[in-house]
């Protein structure tokens, strides 16, 4: 069953729209149509949830993934290419069709934050795969890739170096 969560539309331009939902870290805020993606399956741990809004962290390399049905459900992730250039992986063609993976895909993983920030991790071994064409997405879980669900995404050296030791 769907949460009673009321979505107001209004247009901004020719066929463009700006959807309202409630969150529990923002309160109800203005996302724009393109922005929402559908995840057929949901994510593991949250099949039934299918529709989420991508937002944009401003001033940092950082989105939140956010359920437009609950408002408690949202995922901190990054591009994992903004601190492991070398991340690669090969999507099934199962993968790419149920994705209508064309051209364009955005990959994500999910972020984990530690109290101690430095030891934050992010999810390489089960990114999430965003077709913006299309508007859907899928978290994939990699087989046989050796990449783990808890990677450091500030390694010492990177932070030494940021910090100007």
């Amino acid at each position: 069953m769907i949460p009673a969560i009321a979505f107001f539309y209004k247009i901004i331009a020719k066929e463009a729209f700006i959807i309202f939902i409630e969150t529990s870290t923002w309160g109800k805020i203005e996302v724009d149509e393109n922005s929402t993606y559908q995840f057929p399956r949901g994510l593991p741990g949250f099949e039934n949830e299918t529709s989420f809004a991508l937002i944009p962290w401003e001033d940092t390399p950082f989105s939140y993934l956010q359920s437009l049905t609950e408002k408690e459900l949202s995922f901190l992730v990054v591009s994992p290419f903004e601190f492991k250039q070398d991340y690669s992986f090969e999507l099934s063609e199962e993968d790419k069709e149920e994705l209508k993976i064309e051209e364009d895909v955005a990959v994500y993983s999910i972020v984990t934050i530690h109290s101690d920030v430095t030891k934050s991790t992010m999810n390489l071994l089960a990114p999430v795969i965003i077709n913006p064409a299309h508007r859907v997405g899928k978290q994939v879980v990699l087989q046989q890739s050796g990449y783990v669900t808890k990677h450091l995404i500030w390694t010492e050296e990177a932070t030494s170096a940021k910090e100007g030791v």
